[in-house]
């Protein structure tokens, strides 16, 4: 058994910056399924959003939050993680992180922050670096992990099942003491303990069929959680990116927010601006306005995407303020100097999750979570853009202070070894990649951007079906990497399904045409599922 003070699961900005701030109080393991710097923060390229300009204030941006967030919002929440941003921020400079500056106008020299615009904002308030932003941020917060000698990093892990009281037999209220992890190039099973394990482990964006999230965001912690007990809270609420690249060989690429925050206009393909029929911000409208409009726009003209289009900004402004997108897309042959950008609505943001509140606490005494995994009550039925940087980096702090002031000690239990009984070594894969694609297919079809009843349970009754068929698979086989994370996105999938089907109304992400308005008595009203 690997027993460390701290364990953290995940290594995106919410881990890490955690990680750092907890290394002073003991050992600490990270644990992530891929290499370090594999996370969805990796691929943030828009920014962080928080109040540094004497052109905005605290008030602004909590407006802005609220209005997004469509009247599910924690206003509380909200106040304390806007008013809390420019001090993380202040920490991630002092780190080494370096956001784009501009030259001041008439000041000989000098330089302030470039600050973008994006979605629902009423300021620019954007910080970014270039349009790689999340890159750079994980850069900076992993060369600090690196001087820190009792951070442990484990790359090539994958979590299994968090370890907690009740699945041990034990009674009273039910704590966390550590995880069961499989190590994927030994292909064996580890025990890691500790008094507090942190998620860390972002979103569920591989549940559907088209996302902008990397491979590894199968919804791992928030299955664990479930599994383990957890209350998970607004699953039904699925942000669609409005823009993702449109290309035959483009997997999964963004193209930024910011893009429109600069002037960019969603248009048809025979040219025509379409934004201004939906909403009096046009392209700059919140996500969920725009991707029902893009869907709404395609469905009419039968169109497979619609159209980006900055060509009226200077080519040499593009390619300095979009540097990644401009080479990104001239790979694929599209000069989006010349050209407008063919775009199409994807996956991207989960804002429900694990029940927290602003600290990451759970339900579960020694259990956090923290970033994209946790629902604090921040983004509400619509996460306002480039708030959720700012959201794990604020609640990973604050995660921090809460648990070195309480000093927890591990429980004085005894964990038993993984024992995989009589399971044998998988000899069909292919049951493995069926599944996993009809899962991702039916929530696209029938769970996507508009959804009605008919469709939901029809998702509901092929899931519980596979889940069935999975749940088979798992206890007859050896554990792989594949299998437990198609067991992990059957699970989220459900509590996806099992949520929106508990809201009998349309509010922010949540669009069924069986009730498309919003309810009053659902406003303030969380839908909240319990194993």
């Amino acid at each position: 058994m690997k027993q460390f003070d701290f364990l953290v699961i995940g290594s995106g900005i919410a881990g890490l910056s955690y990680a750092l701030k907890v290394a002073d109080h003991g050992r600490v393991a990270i644990i992530t399924k891929k290499n370090r710097a594999e996370s969805n923060t990796n691929y943030a390229q828009g920014g962080i959003a928080a109040v540094t300009s004497k052109e905005d204030s605290f008030e602004f941006h909590v407006r802005d939050t609220l209005e997004a967030g469509a009247g599910l919002c924690r206003e509380d929440v909200v106040r304390v993680i806007v008013q809390e941003g420019p001090a993380r921020i202040a920490e991630l400079i002092e780190l080494g992180m370096q956001f784009t500056e501009r030259e001041v106008p008439e000041s000989h020299g000098r330089r302030e922050l470039d600050l973008g615009r994006e979605g629902g904002h009423s300021k620019r308030r954007i910080l970014h670096a270039k349009d790689i932003t999340g890159r750079e941020i994980e850069s900076a917060l992993l060369a600090a992990i690196a001087a820190r000698p009792n951070i442990e990093i484990f790359e090539d892990h994958v979590a299994i099942d968090l370890i907690t009281t009740q699945k041990l037999g034990l009674g009273g209220k039910n704590r966390c003491a550590g995880v069961y992890v499989l190590d994927k190039k030994q292909s064996q099973v580890e025990t890691f303990a500790a008094p507090t394990t942190l998620l860390a482990t972002g979103g569920c964006g591989k549940v559907y069929l088209y996302t902008t999230n990397p491979d590894i965001a199968t919804g791992d912690g928030i299955a664990m959680a479930y599994r383990a007990g957890a209350a998970i809270a607004n699953m039904e609420f699925i942000q669609f990116h409005p823009t993702c690249l449109y290309h035959p060989k483009a997997k999964s690429f963004l193209i930024s927010e910011a893009v429109r925050g600069e002037g960019a206009v969603l248009k048809s393909l025979d040219g025509a601006p379409f934004m201004d029929q939906y909403h009096p911000l046009k392209s700059l409208a919140p996500r969920d306005i725009v991707a029902r409009a893009i869907d709404s726009e395609m469905k009419k003209s039968g169109a497979e995407h619609v159209d980006l289009d900055i060509t009226d900004k200077p080519a040499r402004f593009i390619m300095e303020r979009f540097p990644n997108i401009y080479r990104t897309c001239l790979g694929y042959g599209l000069d989006i100097t010349k050209e407008p950008i063919p775009v199409v609505p994807a996956a991207h943001y989960q804002c429900g999750g694990v029940l927290t509140d602003v600290d990451g606490r759970t339900e579960i005494s020694g259990l956090y979570a923290v970033g994209e995994v946790a629902c604090t009550g921040l983004h509400g039925a619509n996460r306002l853009a480039s708030n959720s940087l700012l959201e794990a980096l604020v609640c990973s702090h604050r995660a921090a202070l809460q648990i070195t002031r309480e000093k927890p000690t591990l429980p004085d239990v005894k964990i038993p070894s993984w024992h995989s009984g009589n399971a044998s070594n998988a000899d069909e894969s292919v049951v493995v990649s069926h599944n996993w694609d009809e899962i991702r297919r039916a929530m696209w079809d029938y769970v996507g951007i508009v959804r009605t009843t008919k469709r939901l349970l029809r998702a509901q009754k092929r899931i519980a079906n596979l889940q069935e068929e999975i749940q088979e698979y798992y206890w007859d086989f050896i554990v792989t990497s594949d299998l437990l994370e198609l067991r992990n996105i059957a699970t989220v999938a459900q509590l996806i399904i099992s949520s929106a089907l508990q809201r009998p109304e349309s509010r922010g992400l949540h669009y069924t045409l069986d009730f498309p308005n919003p309810d009053p008595e659902w406003a303030k009203r969380d839908t909240i599922l319990r194993k």
